[in-house]
């Protein structure tokens, strides 16, 4: 049995099915990636995924347990996590403030501990905060610690989006372009931070990502959307020569263009 599993999931706007029966299964650790044309319906499968849109039938299920039925917040504790296309973050704080922020669902101390003061208010307070670290060292933001976000282009902002999700301690993690507006540097370092944390901490990954030569050389599988429909699934060599993509999606050239 798999460890994360959408099943005929369907989501419709009107009359209009913009995710028709769409199933994946993911295994723990996994990175997959999910393509296709622009309006193929990649985000709303996953903003239906994680709760913030209705979807009209089908099962999510993690480990076992199914979560369909709860509400976002819910499924956020059950593990569920994901970033978006454009990272919003807090402009006026820190990069270090936005990053302990996403952690504070784990916090260590109680709502009376915070509001008294409590020496267990400041272990958790540093606690919080030495995780956040660790992150900034992960994902290079280290001298960008005590900067402002609103001053930092948007490249590096989905990088502290990135790594304000992982905070959360997510089992399921879906990113949505988590590359867009990066240079090739700042995307390897994805990359290679992805890797990380499907590998060290166990973490499946489900990302959209237009750049062709990322998510082929990231993701073990990959599903192909088009018209709410799933085409395809396989290993990136299979979806580069499968009929159906090359005509949906990649075009007649080479699969590796972005």
């Amino acid at each position: 049995m798999s460890y994360f599993t959408i099943d005929n999931l369907v989501v419709t706007f009107g009359g209009l099915r913009a995710v028709a029966n769409v199933s994946l299964a993911l295994g723990k650790g996994e990175i997959h990636g999910l393509i296709g044309p622009n309006g193929a319906g990649k985000t709303t499968l996953i903003n239906a995924v994680s709760g913030l849109i209705p979807h009209q039938d089908g099962r999510i299920v993690i480990d076992g347990q199914p979560v369909h039925q709860m509400l976002a917040h819910k499924r956020a504790e059950a593990g569920i996590g994901r970033t978006f296309q454009h990272a919003e973050t807090f402009a006026d704080q820190t990069v270090i403030t936005n990053l302990v922020a996403g952690g504070f669902a784990h916090r260590t101390s109680t709502v009376l501990q915070d509001v008294l003061g409590t020496p267990g208010k400041f272990a958790a307070e540093r606690k919080a905060f030495a995780e956040a670290d660790k992150m900034l060292d992960i994902f290079n933001l280290r001298a960008l610690r005590d900067v402002p976000t609103g001053d930092l282009p948007f490249g590096t902002l989905k990088k502290i989006d990135l790594a304000r999700a992982l905070l959360a301690q997510p089992r399921i993690l879906m990113l949505d372009e988590p590359t867009s507006g990066m240079n090739s540097s700042e995307a390897q370092e994805v990359i290679t931070a992805c890797k990380r944390i499907a590998g060290e901490l166990g973490v499946t990954l489900l990302i959209i990502e237009h750049n062709m030569r990322v998510i082929m050389g990231l993701a073990q599988m990959i599903h192909v959307l088009d018209h709410g429909e799933k085409i395809a699934q396989g290993t990136p060599q299979e979806v580069q020569r499968d009929p159906l993509v090359i005509e949906a999606y990649l075009g007649h050239g080479s699969a590796t263009h972005a």
